[in-house]
């Protein structure tokens, strides 16, 4: 044996990888051995190759595939390999905040025990949408219904159509029953169902799509579906929170560290989109989330057209400055992105938790 040289055995044990995933990390050219017996094909490994070798098996052990391994172990910088690690565990993390917020949603809907019956709440509501000071057409769609809000922001040659094909499609819930298998599956099927007539309505239209943010009332529990850069507001007493979260590109890109809040919102591509209801290919999966409701509660959908033109602190304002009805809430909302300059369609639902009379003492 070459002077200097590990037998795989030896190897694997200095590295805590075994021989198989070192024969199996050789066949992919992951992690190579410095010299193979031509006779005997037995391989053989260079101390300097250890460091490489527990760096494969660290990220292994964090969960990494295989095809991102060999992306950071090609990389040289080890700035950049921090960045691609970095950016790896961040979508570990935005999949496991997910998932656990769809456990979440499950135990809620399975669980039988209650310690004391919920006050029953209703919604008083208001949608507008405007066509902007820019653009030519509106292809926004907002929506405020007995039980279902919903905002969808069209794009591409057939947005409008695509906007209010997504929106429709959902317009049953209001008088719908919740079946036996919860309001999970009963908005998992209202989806499938946008993303079929979204197809329909755009005709095959290359580049036409909608996002789609809605909530739908459940006697005292709103549930959210949400797909794209729509957005959903909470305010609760006084402080406003983001319930929703943008799958953009630039929004990854943020939350893999990768820019910064204040760079993506100047970034050249902003606006596109990761998950949208589209002409063509099967409908993306969308955010489901539950939540607990209380009276006083103000909530707030709006397309971008919104969001992307009113810094958070402005919109705030708008919704607390001076106890206002929904109508004249939404109405302020659009005339304050119109004021700014009305890049784009503009819309938005602004929602007011309210106890039933039933229930006040």
């Amino acid at each position: 044996m070459d002077e200097g040289m590990l037998t795989i055995g030896a190897f694997a044990r200095a590295c805590r990888l075994s021989p198989k995933a070192l024969r199996l990390y050789d066949e992919l050219g992951l992690l190579r051995p410095a010299r193979v017996d031509p006779d005997t094909g037995y391989r053989y490994y260079a101390a300097g190759q250890l460091e490489q070798a527990r760096l494969v098996a660290w990220l292994r052990r964090l969960g990494m595939p295989l095809a991102g391994i060999r992306r950071v172990c090609a990389l040289d910088d080890p700035s950049s390999a921090a960045r691609e690690v970095r950016a790896y565990w961040a979508r570990v993390e935005r999949e496991t905040a997910a998932r656990r917020d769809l456990a979440a949603f499950l135990v809620d809907q399975l669980s039988a025990e209650s310690v004391e019956e919920p006050p029953m709440l209703e919604l008083r509501c208001f949608a507008h949408s405007d066509t902007g000071r820019v653009r030519p057409a509106n292809q926004d769609t907002a929506y405020a219904g007995a039980r279902l809000l919903a905002v969808a922001d069209g794009f591409g040659p057939a947005g409008a159509p695509a906007s209010s094909a997504a929106v429709e499609a959902l317009r049953f819930l209001d008088t719908a029953q919740v079946p036996a298998g919860g309001v999970l599956n009963l908005l998992q099927d209202a989806v499938r169902g946008a993303a079929e007539a979204v197809r329909d309505a755009a005709g095959g239209t290359d580049g036409a799509g909608t996002t789609l943010t809605a909530l739908l009332w459940t006697g005292s529990r709103p549930a959210l579906v949400h797909i794209g850069d729509s957005r959903a507001y909470l305010l609760r007493d006084g402080e406003l929170f983001r319930i929703t979260h943008d799958h953009t590109m630039v929004q990854s890109m943020v939350d893999e560290g990768r820019l910064t809040a204040q760079e993506a919102a100047a970034h050249p591509q902003r606006a596109l989109l990761l998950k949208a209801l589209t002409a063509h290919g099967p409908a993306a999966s969308p955010d489901l989330r539950l939540h607990d409701a209380l009276p006083g509660d103000r909530y707030l959908l709006c397309s971008d057209g919104l969001s992307a033109v009113l810094p958070e602190d402005r919109v705030h304002r708008l919704l607390t400055g001076t106890p206002a009805a929904p109508d004249t809430a939404a109405r302020r909302l659009v005339d304050a992105a119109n004021d700014a300059g009305g890049p784009d369609n503009v819309s938005c639902v602004v929602a007011d938790v309210v106890q039933t009379a039933a229930q006040v003492y």
